[in-house]
């Protein structure tokens, strides 16, 4: 065997002759078992008279079926893992003789890991204030809040206006609609495109207002674009918030007290915070982890993650309501753009996996039961025929893998070397 670059190596192989001639015989039959020629009956040709008309078509089909076949042999005595098709190169098929060719493929490659214990990150453990407790608190009063119903006049900063929403121009896809939408004028969460043209408004108004989404507004669609809407002013309301009481904590749960709801709301607040930060600092490891390991990564490998990329892509437009076959994607361009991300990620995914194997870390059969059952409770179906479809489609799979990955970061989290985050520089935001 040789190497060729990378993963990518080559083997000359060998057919013999003996092999080639009883291959060519059975197809020569199959041909003529299906061959219909005038003066004689099905299965009755003369196998010359096959071989001389059908002789190119027999020497393809026997060459398809041996190629592969004593590819796969050789591969099982060389013990290689192969990862990608093969491709033939320097065929040499004469009558008479064995067939030779040489195969291009790649295998995967040889991960030898390095330090992987003790990889320093920056981590601070997060704290919860009595301010971020009142803004939980204020938020949850606002999701509380009773409306009013005020008498018609014009729209004023502070009023709710219920408007009926569709968009006119600016969108690809499908138009957008939203019906008794409820607008707090003046709201933090309110764009002030919104404010302007719904001011002075009163029940009954129609009009079309033009808004400017910016750049990094949170649904997709809407970021960047600049779209024309019709709207109907359909009601005026006053957003009535609750006082904040052990009422208020009772209504919410199980709370006797407001103290109580605080308490909960620090120690949730904490918790999610906590696991930010550590999601950040795991995906630190990670990269660092890829950086300080070099090895080869099969081209394969890279057009299957790239594959990935351009399926991700369609969905989220799907989901979006655009048709996916009339989005054009140059597939090449994609490589091109995505490859060295691409490369990052499949070299982080094969460097877990030697840890997971190396620490001997494994998803246990529990882990996999709970998250199916978490999945059927959440889409209210039956767990076994949730059990039974991601057995199907490979799904769970995916999550046993996805249960050892984030197994594998948590010890890397908890024996890496956690360092206090730099200081940003004067000038600088903490931001």
């Amino acid at each position: 065997m040789a190497l060729i670059e990378g993963c990518k190596h080559e083997l000359e192989i060998t057919i013999p002759v003996e092999e080639v001639e009883k291959e060519s015989e059975k197809v020569a039959e199959d041909v003529r078992a299906k061959a219909k020629l005038p003066g004689f009956r099905p299965g009755k040709v003369p196998l010359s008279m096959i071989r001389q008309r059908y002789g190119s078509t027999i020497r393809q089909e026997a060459l398809d079926n041996l190629l592969p076949k004593f590819f796969r042999k050789r591969i099982e005595e060389e013990h290689l893992h192969v990862v990608s098709s093969f491709s033939v190169k320097d065929l040499e098929f004469e009558a008479g003789k064995p067939v030779k060719f040489k195969a291009e493929f790649e295998v995967a490659p040889e991960v030898e890991l390095g330090e992987y214990r003790g990889i320093s990150v920056p981590y601070a453990q997060p704290e919860v204030t009595d301010e971020d407790v009142n803004e939980r608190l204020e938020a949850l009063r606002k999701r509380k809040a009773d409306y009013a119903n005020l008498d018609p006049r014009p729209a004023e900063m502070g009023d709710v206006v219920v408007v009926d929403l569709h968009s006119v121009s600016g969108l690809e896809g499908e138009p957008m609609h939203a019906h008794d939408l409820q607008v707090e004028l003046g709201s933090p969460e309110t764009l002030p495109d919104f404010n302007d043209h719904l001011v002075g408004l009163t029940p009954g108004d129609e009009a079309n207002i033009t808004v400017t989404y910016p750049e990094e507004y949170a649904q997709e669609r809407l970021a960047g674009k600049i779209v024309e809407f019709h709207v109907d002013v359909k009601q005026l309301q006053r957003k009535e918030l609750p006082e904040l009481n052990d009422e208020f904590a009772k209504d919410l749960g199980d709370f006797q007290t407001l103290d109580e709801l605080k308490e909960t709301i620090r120690n949730n607040t904490l918790r999610e915070r906590e696991m930010a930060v550590q999601r950040q600092a795991k995906e630190a490891i990670a990269e660092k982890l890829a950086d300080t390991h070099t090895f080869p990564v099969p081209e394969a490998f890279i057009d299957r993650q790239i594959d990935l990329y351009v399926e991700r892509f369609l969905s989220e437009h799907a989901a979006q309501g655009m048709d996916p076959k009339k989005i054009p994607v140059n597939r090449e361009k994609v490589k091109e753009a995505m490859r060295d991300r691409a490369i990052k990620e499949i070299k982080t995914t094969l460097l877990l996996e030697k840890v997971a194997d190396t620490e001997s870390i494994v998803t246990t059969k529990d882990e996999v039961d709970a998250e199916v059952q978490r999945f059927a409770k959440q889409e209210r179906e039956p767990v076994a025929a949730v059990r039974r479809r991601f057995e199907e489609n490979g799904t769970l799979g995916r999550i046993a893998h996805a249960i050892r990955t984030e197994k594998t970061l948590n010890f890397l989290f908890e024996h890496a070397r956690k360092e206090a985050p730099a200081e940003p520089e004067a000038g600088e935001s903490a931001e």
